[in-house]
């Protein structure tokens, strides 16, 4: 077992020391399918050769050397195959790198999973192929499907909502356009029609189906197909008027690449993406150079026009495979190039032989990541990893840069630099474009249809009388031609102005050969679904049921269901109507503010004004007097101190605001008819069994019975307001009814001329609201809805409401009629605040200079040592004698003659309860000597009594 070891290592070993020995690197066949005849294979095929050569001078000590065996696949698919299985039988190739096309890419696939060789193809972007589905497959160029969303943003950002993409019939044009128009969808944009033409078409072929898209309505094209192909159909499409203003032409990103290199005159302000390439570095530049005169010298001639060698995207996605492919196979070291052959002819497909080495190098390859020439080469999933596209304008062979597009950051005119982290959806994030035409306008994507099919618009065969302002249908008698009108067609029709593009449309007379209707609105919106009108436009009410099988609009019209009741006089005439124009809460606030105001002007006034002193009994009367004749201003009492005259005339002012209010409410309540609804629910109607109207063939009538348990002998049909009119004024008892229930635009009608004697009352009860009806998935729905949302934000709606039910709010009868309702404490508590705020205020303010002027006094007689209750007597006590320093008594001295200690006013109370806490005399020596003594000490107290 030792001896097995040891040989192997020594073969292993020396297989290692092989290139040291011979100082010569080990050659590893690498394949190369390209059509040498194509200008994207003669360029790529110099990029190759150029990468390798970059490559070993870059890294000399390499122990592998790549060495091409390159292959013409003539363009055609079995060329291709053929050449894929002659290198990998003969030539034992451990990769291939092409072949070129998408159409030759699948069979080589196959044959590389067969084989186990590695198929690496920068040049084959059709989605159909990738490497989930082919294992050995890896594609390091662009995927057409990475591309689609950046082309579905820039339909959005220039609001376009149609587009129609031109492909060419092959796997490369239709492999595509799943994942476009994905894309498109999930941006609310449509595909009405594609386009396909084969890529051997005539100019004849390609101008007739021109000539058969500009009869559309969509102006927004989209080209994927061969660079040969597409420069004879823009030849085609400035033939026939298509490069003009109005039209937009996008191309995708192998064109933009390889377009301006061949493109001439008639390619004229279109728009183009391709994969960002960073062209900035220096590595790039002499690249560039030296491609181009190595290009000239192998394959440019004299005659050749300069334009011939520029360098496109795939050229350096070539270069980059290159350096891939040779770093894999450095480090897988295949250096055993044995094949497990199966029995059989070398030509058989079943004697492909297999390598040993496939699996590891197609691991290595999956994993290379480096910096190259078209930027950082990373492969996800087996297929090169295109973080962002550039957004190009073309005029013949000139671009011009109009912004970027990236996963991330959406459209930004420069590349990472003003995104700041937000994802950008509008068109003015990207750089001005001249249009086909020299237009510097964005064009709007569509016109109006020469030829085309015309939506059938249902509308309801038979209107209801008197309701004709909503929805009027008519027939012309000579023309046999459906004319629709009233509220609801005009909200279509404006809805229809605003779409984005064009909307041709009839309308067709929902009923039967008799002129009778045909059936319910179920029915009617039953023929959406049947595929016998393309949509439903008229009063039809959104509702779960008919939401599960056709589309509707945003409704159009306030969503609800109502009642209409006669209005009843409420006016009260009892004797005691006088108190109802207050509530009860601001009954009691005033009576309250009244006493409080009272009580502080008494505080305020008490020491110094003779008119608030005297016995308790008078002083009490006093207040209530005084507060309470402020009512009618007719108090008598001089006010003398500043604080009382400022609380007095905040009181009075407040008084004013509430006199006045009362005394216009209570005038209501006499003079004004006070009009009610008769009934506010319509639990109430069923509770008393009245008789109650709805509209004939509504869901009303199963929404009262289902949702409110009417009797059905209680529910009464009727067909126009006029009915509804007549019927409420009857009454429930005289075969009439008590009230009429309705979605809230039939009530509008019935109010527009009847307000006078019908309102609206109750709960409103929440419905879908009138829509318009379109098939399930259909996108007019959403198109119509956004529309709607435009009108009703707007005063278009509140126009076109005007117009056909008049301007409700200008209903003056209804207006006089209207309930008043009893003023409550919350329309005046701002008046009861501010009056109460000024009089604690006046009140603090009295008590500190009271404090303050008779600081000495109280603190020689309620200081340490004495009680509570002794304190708040002596504070009461002074309080109560008359403030001889007043002005009030000064003035009346003078005039009296009188000396300082006269009272010509009446004692007050507290005066004669003092003498009688003495005993009925003057204190004793002993009673003023005692501190705990509960009789109070107070100068001013023999100055009183020796008066």
């Amino acid at each position: 077992m030792k001896n097995y070891l040891l040989l192997f290592l020594i073969l292993s070993m020396s297989s290692s020391l092989s290139f040291i020995v011979s100082g010569e690197p080990t050659p590893v066949n690498i394949g190369v399918i390209l059509d040498m005849k194509s200008r994207v294979g003669k360029s790529s095929f110099v990029s190759m050769k150029i990468a390798m050569d970059d490559f070993y001078t870059a890294h000399p000590n390499y122990t592998t050397r790549i060495v091409f065996k390159t292959r013409d696949a003539q363009k055609k698919v079995i060329s291709a195959a053929a050449a894929a299985l002659d290198l990998i039988q003969n030539e034992k190739v451990q990769a291939i790198i092409g072949p070129q096309t998408s159409s030759e890419a699948p069979f080589v696939g196959d044959l590389g999973a067969k084989a186990k060789v590695p198929i690496v193809s920068f040049s084959a972007t059709c989605p159909a192929l990738s490497p989930t589905q082919s294992p050995f497959f890896i594609r390091t160029g662009l995927n057409d499907a990475a591309q689609a969303p950046a082309i579905a943003a820039l339909i959005q950002a220039y609001g376009w909502r149609r587009l129609v993409p031109i492909y060419e019939g092959t796997d490369y044009g239709a492999g595509f356009i799943p994942s476009l128009v994905e894309a498109l969808l999930g941006v609310g944009v449509n595909v009405p029609y594609r386009s396909i033409v084969s890529k051997d078409s005539a100019d004849d072929d390609l101008l007739l189906e021109l000539y058969r898209l500009k009869s559309m309505q969509t102006r927004v094209f989209l080209l994927h197909m061969s660079t040969s192909l597409a420069v004879k159909l823009f030849d085609q499409a400035e033939a026939a008027g298509m490069m003009d203003k109005g039209f937009v032409w996008i191309i995708s990103g192998k064109l933009t690449s390889l377009l301006p290199s061949v493109a001439h005159d008639s390619i004229q302000g279109v728009l183009g993406l391709r994969p960002y390439v960073p062209v900035t570095t220096d590595k790039y530049h002499k690249f560039h150079k030296r491609w181009r005169r190595e290009f000239r010298r192998e394959f440019v001639s004299d005659d050749d026009d300069d334009d011939s060698t520029k360098l496109t995207t795939f050229s350096l996605w070539a270069y980059d495979t290159v350096w891939a492919v040779a770093l894999a196979v450095e480090a897988a070291a295949p250096r055993d190039f044995t094949r497990v052959v199966s029995e059989g002819r070398r030509t058989d497909l079943s004697a492909i032989p297999v390598s040993k080495t496939g699996k590891k190098l197609l691991h290595e390859i999956k994993k290379t990541r480096f910096t190259g020439l078209a930027g950082d080469f990373h492969l996800v999933g087996g297929e090169l990893n295109v973080s962002a596209f550039q957004l190009m304008n073309l005029h013949g062979k000139n671009e011009m840069n109009i912004g970027y597009w990236t996963p991330i950051a959406g459209l930004h005119r420069h590349l990472g630099k003003d995104n700041n982290g937000s994802y950008s959806a509008s068109m003015e994030s990207l750089g001005p474009v001249i249009w086909p035409g020299e237009s510097k306008m964005v064009p709007k994507g569509w016109e109006t249809p020469t030829s085309g099919k015309k939506l059938r618009i249902a509308v309801p065969g038979t209107v209801l009388p008197g309701f004709r302002s909503f929805l009027d249908v008519r027939t012309d008698s000579k023309t046999n031609q459906v004319i629709a009108g009233g509220f609801v067609i005009e909200v279509f029709e404006s809805a229809v102005k605003r779409l984005p593009y064009a909307l041709p449309f009839e309308y067709v007379s929902y009923k039967s050969s008799d002129g009778k209707s045909t059936g319910s609105y179920d029915d009617l919106v039953d023929q959406v679904t049947l595929q016998k009108f393309d949509a439903v436009v008229g009063d039809t009410t959104i509702t779960a049921k008919r939401s599960g099988y056709v589309d509707f609009t945003l409704p159009y019209t306030l969503a609800g269901i109502s009642m209409v009741v006669p209005l009843q006089n409420k006016q009260s005439k009892n004797a005691w109507i006088f108190v109802k124009p207050l509530t009860l809460d601001l009954w009691l606030v005033s009576l309250c503010f009244f006493v409080f105001t009272g009580f502080i002007v008494w505080v305020l006034e008490h020491r110094i004004n003779p008119e608030f002193r005297g016995p308790p009994t008078n002083q009490l009367g006093t207040i209530f007097y005084f507060t309470f004749s402020t009512l009618v201003f007719a108090h008598r009492e001089n006010i003398v101190s500043n604080l009382g005259r400022f609380v007095v005339i905040i009181w009075v002012f407040v008084v004013l605001i509430l006199q006045s209010s009362y005394t216009a409410s209570l005038t209501s309540m006499l003079t004004v008819d006070q009009f009610v609804p008769s009934y506010s629910h319509i639990n109430e109607l069923k509770e008393r069994g009245l008789r109650v109207g709805h509209l004939k063939n509504s869901f009303v009538k199963g929404f009262l019975i289902k949702t409110w348990g009417f009797n059905p002998d209680k529910l009464v049909p009727f067909r126009s307001p006029e009915e509804y009119a007549e019927a409420l004024a009857k009454g429930s008892q005289n075969d009439g009814v008590a009230a009429v229930i309705d979605e809230i635009p039939y009530l509008k009608v019935l109010l527009k001329d009847h307000c006078d004697y019908y309102t609206m009352a109750g709960q409103t009860y929440k419905t879908g609201g009138f829509g318009f009806a379109f098939p399930k998935g259909s996108s007019l729905a959403q198109d119509l809805s956004r529309a709607i949302l435009n009108i009703t934000e707007g005063d278009e709606m509140t126009d076109i409401e005007r117009r056909w039910f008049g301007d409700q709010t200008n209903c003056l009868k209804q207006g006089s009629k209207l309930s008043s309702n009893s003023l409550n404490f919350r329309s005046f508590w701002g008046l009861f605040l501010i009056t109460g705020i000024a009089s604690l205020a006046a009140f603090c303010i009295y008590w500190i200079i009271f404090f303050y002027k008779n600081r000495n006094q109280l603190m020689s007689e309620i200081g340490p040592g004495y009680s509570l209750p002794w304190r708040l007597r002596s504070i009461g006590w002074l309080f109560d004698q008359k403030d001889l320093s007043s002005h009030t008594f000064r003035n009346a001295e003078v005039k009296d003659g009188s000396t300082r200690g006269t009272n010509n006013c009446p004692q007050s109370p507290l005066s004669y309860s003092t003498a009688d806490t003495f005993g009925g005399g003057t204190p004793t020596t002993d009673e003023l000597a005692t501190p705990n003594s509960e009789t109070p000490l107070h100068g001013e107290v023999t100055v009183v009594h020796e008066a």
